[in-house]
């Protein structure tokens, strides 16, 4: 969904995280995820390479500060991360729009997992215990997505970023200076 939205939308850019799980098939370093070890990982850590990290189901993931350099003056940045580090990065930024997604259900949600690939009893146990643990913070996001229809997701995705782009506060400077300039430009040309 994530890509879907920053393909549609080209001044938004994804923040690729880091991470120490496998590869999944299909996946691609540098392009899914940054896939390293955990000694890199941690030394990442101490070195406060990080804007937010955790350890989920056994590996660690995180989003390097690094990623800051891709949202530019009047570009969006777009990281995918759980309700922790949503409240990490919401604790370090200014500007920050936190959107939960979630299954129509519960059985939908067991699906989803399972359909992943092979996973054990005991780790579907672990990923719903984290899903029940998840949905006790949705209230701290200010938009909620349920994902029952891809398209429809998608879309709902599509109008949050257009519509907090086109929040005042974030384009009263630009536009501002750029009036101003033309118009002491105009006053300029008029009078010469």
């Amino acid at each position: 969904m994530w890509t879907t939205a920053s393909e549609k939308l080209p001044w938004l850019y994804p923040a690729i995280s880091h991470t120490t799980r496998p590869v999944r098939d299909g996946e691609q370093n540098g392009q899914d995820y940054h896939f390293v070890t955990r000694s890199t990982f941690e030394k990442m850590i101490r070195e406060k390479q990080f804007l937010e990290w955790a350890e989920v189901h056994g590996h660690l993931y995180g989003s390097a500060t690094q990623n800051l350099d891709l949202g530019v003056k009047g570009q969006g940045l777009l990281f995918e991360v759980d309700y922790k580090g949503a409240q990490q990065i919401r604790g370090r930024l200014k500007k920050v729009i936190m959107i939960f997604v979630m299954t129509p259900s519960y059985d939908d949600l067991v699906n989803r997992i399972r359909n992943r690939g092979r996973i054990s009893e005991r780790e579907l146990s672990v990923r719903l215990s984290t899903a029940r643990a998840e949905l006790q913070q949705v209230m701290d996001f200010d938009y909620l997505i349920i994902n029952d229809d891809y398209n429809n997701a998608v879309n709902e995705l599509l109008c949050i970023f257009n519509a907090e782009r086109c929040r005042r506060e974030y384009r009263t400077e630009e536009y501002l200076e750029r009036w101003t300039r033309e118009i002491q430009l105009s006053q300029q040309n008029s009078a010469g």
